[in-house]
């Protein structure tokens, strides 16, 4: 190949990858991990810490966060290499399967953090129902909060079933992948 095609190609990949940044940012997620997502992808092989910090002009240190953050999220995973001393991080070749991990991980964390709240609220709200003599009005509107509760508790529920319906893969058996 011509050196200029080899250099639009480049530009091509290089646009990918802040497209695939963007995308990624669409979910919440900080585009940092969506051009190390890319740049993995576009390599199509395990890469080292010290290759993504050439490959996005940031520290190792900031570079390990980031990967950190892709590995608690499912979207990449370290890899074994024989021969090679470092750490080595992939990332899936399948967006469907990422789009999964990236969806189900955020939606995990928010479940779990909501949850949490509206057992404490819950309980907080019941020692108090326990604990003090309220007006008739005091208790009517503490017994309707705590029905609130409960439908906010169905509905994470709900999306807790969601989540793992996603994660299943069954999402697969009524919206399929595209095949070309």
């Amino acid at each position: 190949m011509e050196e200029k095609t080899l250099d639009m190609v480049a530009q091509a990949k290089e646009q990918y990858i802040e497209k695939i940044a963007d995308h990624i940012r669409a979910f919440g997620i900080p585009p940092t991990v969506g051009r190390v997502l890319g740049i993995i992808y576009m390599n199509r092989r395990p890469m080292t810490l010290d290759e993504l910090s050439k490959a996005t002009g940031m520290s190792k240190t900031r570079m390990s966060q980031v990967v950190r953050e892709m590995v608690d999220m499912n979207i990449a995973e370290k890899v074994f290499e024989k021969g090679v001393r470092k750490d080595l991080y992939n990332v899936d070749m399948d967006f469907y399967d990422t789009f999964v991990a990236i969806f189900t991980s955020s939606w995990r964390k928010i479940i779990s953090r909501n949850k949490y709240f509206e057992k404490k609220f819950a309980r907080e709200l019941a020692q108090m129902k326990e604990k003090e003599e309220l007006s008739p009005e005091e208790e009517k509107q503490l017994n309707e909060f705590l029905k609130e509760l409960g439908k906010w508790a169905e509905y994470y529920e709900w999306l807790t079933r969601l989540v793992d319906f996603f994660e299943s893969g069954k999402i697969f058996e009524y919206v399929p992948k595209q095949k070309r």
